[in-house]
């Protein structure tokens, strides 16, 4: 709303505030009203502009796109400006275009009931607009009267911006429940859904009437608090065996013969509450079995990574056991490769995340291989850099396997002949593609490598992984000193 009341000259640094306030709290009407809500304020001479609109959850709103920051002038709204210049509520039929604005025109006829909205010192500062279709509007006319009498007590305190607490607030949602208590906690209104609710917990006479107090099975105390503190509550509370979501809205009523004693503003007086039941039990159900699945999935996980490990320890003592280098070489590869895809299976075990930071992963395995194959009498320096990168699943193990197969091959041909050296790995995220890159300052490529000709294990699993895995590619080139080694693979794919 910022933005566009700026243009609205006429308003004081007062008057903003006040205005977000009702415009955060017209949300709750437009869904018990089943109505769109536009708010109006003056911009120019004979113009006014759209500085918040509000669509309902409980109906298929009547403008699909957004409409604020819109201008109008007397001719087009006439009533908005009624009630911006005169003060004058208006209800009056009018055609509004249906859908898409970048559609062809599709009129039809909609009711409007425009209102007034003063400051505290009580210039006129905006209108509001409540639009809806003739069906629905036929519909709220056969509704009870008591119904109607608390939407309208309702619709008063919100525009007086009086209203307590909206903000911690849930949507009403389509099939929801409403019922209206008196102040003596009498239920005078109770909606087809509501009442279906409540024949859910085995009351299946007439609830009219009732004390909200002798409803054995229901909690009545977000009710009773939100009329003694005259303020907005919502609290999720268990009922028998459903899971409800309970909002309460006090309702307050102005006697307009008596007066604060400093002040005009006239004497407020509890009426009741507007009470709002949305039965969450499925939701919660489906949630308490999403959390025994991720649970399991995770203890899957957590067995997976050990059993690798063991696996790993069982090829590390057959490693030990042989006399040959080429052995116990071919041995560490397969370890260090086992490992790699470990990494993954244990960080799926600890978080419910169904994305992986390839940053952590690569300091994982940069930290096996330190602690793994590094000859610590060597001054040998790993390093990483690059930003977080979170990837799904499996390229994420993908990843961990060419991180770990470039790693190796770093060491054992770029600088496993120098007495000391440095490799890096380099993570770039351009928003499109990923690039994981190793950089050592080893010996170079020899002039006749071909990499579509290598023997090397390590670089034809690379390049199987890049090119099918993750449709990517991969390059080997030589630097200044050294060689770089860079996996390029689109982020989405």
């Amino acid at each position: 709303m910022n933005s566009v009341v700026q243009q609205c000259e006429s308003l004081t640094k007062e008057d903003v505030p006040f205005l977000e306030k009702i415009g955060g709290d017209l949300g709750i009407l437009a869904d018990l009203a089943r109505a769109d809500v536009l708010m109006y304020c003056p911009c120019a001479p004979e113009r006014a502009i759209i500085v918040a609109q509000i669509r309902p959850h409980s109906i298929l709103p009547i403008y699909s796109e957004s409409v604020v920051g819109r201008q109008v002038n007397i001719t087009e709204e006439p009533d908005v400006f009624r009630a911006l210049n005169e003060g004058r509520r208006g209800l009056t039929e009018v055609r509004r275009q249906i859908g898409s604005l970048t559609t062809s025109a599709k009129t039809a006829p909609i009711v409007q009931e425009t209102y007034p909205i003063h400051a505290r010192d009580g210039r006129i500062v905006a209108a509001v607009s409540i639009e809806t279709n003739l069906i629905e509007r036929e519909r709220h006319q056969r509704r009870s009267n008591n119904f109607r009498r608390a939407l309208k007590q309702f619709r008063r305190s919100v525009l007086a911006g009086e209203l307590r607490d909206t903000d911690q607030l849930t949507p009403f949602a389509e099939h929801d429940g409403i019922l209206v208590i008196d102040a003596q906690h009498r239920i005078q209104y109770v909606s087809g859904i509501a009442t279906s609710l409540y024949r859910k917990l085995g009351y299946a006479g007439e609830l009219l009437k009732r004390r909200i107090e002798d409803l054995e099975l229901d909690d009545h105390r977000v009710v009773v608090e939100a009329m003694e503190q005259g303020r907005c509550l919502e609290r999720e509370m268990r009922v028998g065996e459903l899971v409800w979501v309970k909002k309460a809205l006090p309702l307050f009523s102005r006697q307009r013969g008596l007066r604060r004693f400093l002040g005009s503003e006239p004497v407020r007086r509890l009426d009741g509450a507007l009470v709002i039941i949305h039965d969450q039990t499925d939701t919660r159900r489906q949630e308490e079995e999403l959390k025994i699945k991720v649970a399991l999935i995770q203890e899957i996980h957590h067995r997976v990574k050990n059993n690798m490990q063991t696996i790993a320890s069982l090829l590390r003592l057959q490693s030990r056991r042989s006399d040959s280098e080429e052995v116990q070489r071919a041995l560490q590869e397969g370890i260090n490769r086992i490992l790699s895809v470990a990494v993954i299976h244990e960080f799926l075990a600890h978080q419910e995340a169904r994305v992986i930071n390839i940053r952590d992963v690569s300091q994982r395995i940069v930290n096996q291989i330190q602690e793994g194959i590094l000859d610590r009498e060597r001054s040998i320096r790993l390093s990483l850099e690059g930003p977080n990168i979170y990837l799904p699943t499996q390229p994420a193990t993908v990843c961990a396997l060419v991180i770990n197969e470039l790693l190796q091959n770093a060491l054992e041909h770029g600088v496993n002949r120098q007495e000391g050296g440095k490799v890096t790995v380099r993570l770039e995220d351009d928003g499109e593609q990923v690039t994981i890159a190793v950089d050592d300052d080893g010996v170079g490529l020899p002039q006749e490598f071909d990499l579509q000709q290598t023997s090397s294990l390590g670089l034809q699993i690379v390049r199987t992984l890049a090119e099918g895995d993750l449709k990517g590619d991969f390059r080997l080139h030589s630097r200044d000193k050294g060689v770089s080694a860079l996996v390029t693979f689109p982020k989405h794919t």
